[in-house]
């Protein structure tokens, strides 16, 4: 299904075999000492089947057992002096197995049977042993108190650096966001609110006939209750303000190369095709250029993009690094009284909610799977963030074990025969994890029923800001290292108050196993 394809210009982001053993003296107890009959003696001497590896390994299989059953129940004659209240019912049935699997293996040993009657009980043992391993198994994975996925505590605090967004109503900020897709464009209006902030101005929300329309996916009216004030309006808000006369008093370009506020000449046309005219634009630095943007600090904003004018603009701020470790904190860098200011709307939240009721449940992972275009933009990093399918597997089956959430939401652009693959091999516990999609459209299924009739069934972006969303709600989350989707997702989870200790990007810390050479 294809999700997205927001990276284009993301170069600058965040980022048991046994073994035979020799034989050793073991004591039985007298009543049960191994005593081997004539019948058994004469068909070991008539038998060089003796020198057979098999039949050697078939020996020794039922003392390396006897050894594993002796310091096993020794450790369960201690546990019997519980109350068997207290016990685990897996606890219980590994007892009882083990007691059975005692019984048959002396019977084994007091018996003059045939080679083939050995091997087919032995094989019988060796299946017991394995429902024992897997009722212990069973226990371990119902005592986990899982300490490593906790939900990490991002409340917000008085004490957290901020600023105060009280802007003057006649002053506004025109945002113009032009790199990337839509998670760019979030990010890049995420930036434009903490410009306006700090030069005290109203922020102007792009048109939908120049950038995307945002009215479907983000709740805006809800950046102005956080903040108690009207600190964002529309386009339409402010083209209705100013009597349809809209125009740009200044323009103070914060990037310069590679080419002036990085707006292109398709972008201007656009702007002048709604209506919008601007002045000559102006850059602020001359060497500031996306490929290697600068430290800037708020001090510096505001020397430079204080004006008196009405109507300012300093083109796209997508790269701008500015006072990054308060823009990235849990709830931002602007002072509010919600968890975070961009939200998705209500319409895409409540029906996230829904289909997590109906597909998932509470304690699912969450998988952004990004690899349309990504085999080409990994392998141009050092290392390269593309992994092969197995390995990609591997990585996920371990931290579905550890999270023990055998569930998980696949949001993915890849093709049918990679999610295919991947869903072959992510196990827990020697079973095939589902990897749940949104399915098509279906009248009888109504969880998708608020999307349909407001008519936003079949939008990409809000499909897109959906799947963000339910990743965002995910007890854990499994990202995609250099993708703005990933970067959007997780700050909605800090903001949210859902991240977890689990979270990672996919194969943290891990190069892939195999790398492609170049073009």
């Amino acid at each position: 299904m294809d999700r997205e394809s927001d990276e284009e210009d993301t170069r600058h982001l965040i980022h048991q075999n046994e073994t035979p053993q020799q034989s050793s003296t073991f004591q039985i107890d007298d009543d049960h000492r191994f005593k081997p009959s004539a019948a058994a003696t004469a068909a070991a001497a008539g038998y060089k089947i003796l020198l057979d590896k098999r039949y050697l390994f078939a020996i020794s299989l039922p003392l390396i057992i006897i050894l594993f059953v002796y310091f096993t129940t020794a450790d369960f004659k201690f546990r019997t002096n519980v109350s068997p209240h207290t016990m685990r019912e897996s606890e219980l049935r590994a007892l009882f197995l083990l007691q059975q699997q005692q019984s048959s293996l002396l019977d084994l040993l007091n018996s003059s049977s045939s080679s083939q009657d050995l091997r087919s009980a032995l094989i019988h043992q060796i299946s017991m042993n394995k429902k024992i391993q897997q009722a212990l198994l069973e226990r371990n994975v119902t005592d986990s108190t899982l300490p490593g996925c906790k939900k990490l505590n991002h409340k917000l605090t008085e004490k957290r650096p901020t600023i105060q967004w009280k802007p003057k109503q006649d002053k506004y900020l025109f945002a113009i966001c032009t790199s990337g897709q839509m998670s760019n464009h979030l990010i890049c209006l995420e930036k434009h609110m903490f410009f306006a902030a700090v030069l005290n101005r109203v922020l102007v929300i792009p048109s939908a006939k120049v950038d995307y329309e945002f009215n479907n996916v983000l709740d805006i009216d809800h950046i102005n209750k956080c903040l108690g004030r009207q600190v964002v309006v529309t386009f339409e808000e402010f083209a209705e303000r100013k009597k349809s006369h809209v125009h740009i008093d200044k323009v103070l370009c914060y990037f310069s190369l590679p080419q002036p506020c990085y707006i292109d000449d398709d972008h201007v046309k656009k702007l002048k095709a709604i209506g919008v005219t601007m002045n000559e634009l102006k850059t602020v630095w001359t060497d500031e250029d996306v490929k290697k943007p600068t430290d800037r600090t708020i001090r510096e904003v505001t020397q430079k993009f204080s004006s008196n004018d009405d109507v300012l603009a300093i083109g796209d701020v997508f790269f701008a690094d500015v006072e990054k470790e308060w823009v990235m904190q849990p709830g931002g860098a602007i002072a509010h009284t919600c968890h975070t200011l961009i939200e998705p709307s209500q319409v895409i939240l409540l029906t996230a909610q829904r289909f997590i009721q109906t597909f998932l449940g509470k304690n699912f992972v969450a998988l952004h799977f990004r690899r349309h275009g990504f085999l080409k933009f990994c392998n141009a990093k050092n290392p390269s963030c593309f992994f092969p399918i197995p390995q990609a597997a591997e990585c996920i089956s371990r931290l579905v074990e550890r999270a023990n959430m055998p569930v998980i939401y696949l949001s993915t652009d890849a093709a049918e025969s990679e999610t295919g693959l991947l869903q072959s091999l992510v196990t827990l516990n020697g079973k095939t994890v589902p990897l749940i999609t949104r399915p098509p459209r279906n009248s009888a299924e109504k969880w998708d029923a608020l999307l349909y009739r407001k008519k936003l069934d079949g939008d990409s972006q809000v499909e897109a800001m959906l799947d963000k969303t339910i990743c965002a709600l995910s007890g854990v989350f499994i990202g995609a290292p250099g993708s703005t989707f990933t970067e959007d997702i997780l700050r909605l989870r800090r903001g949210w108050g859902t991240s977890s200790e689990c979270d990672e990007y996919l194969c943290e810390g891990e190069v892939p196993n195999f790398i492609a050479g170049d073009e």
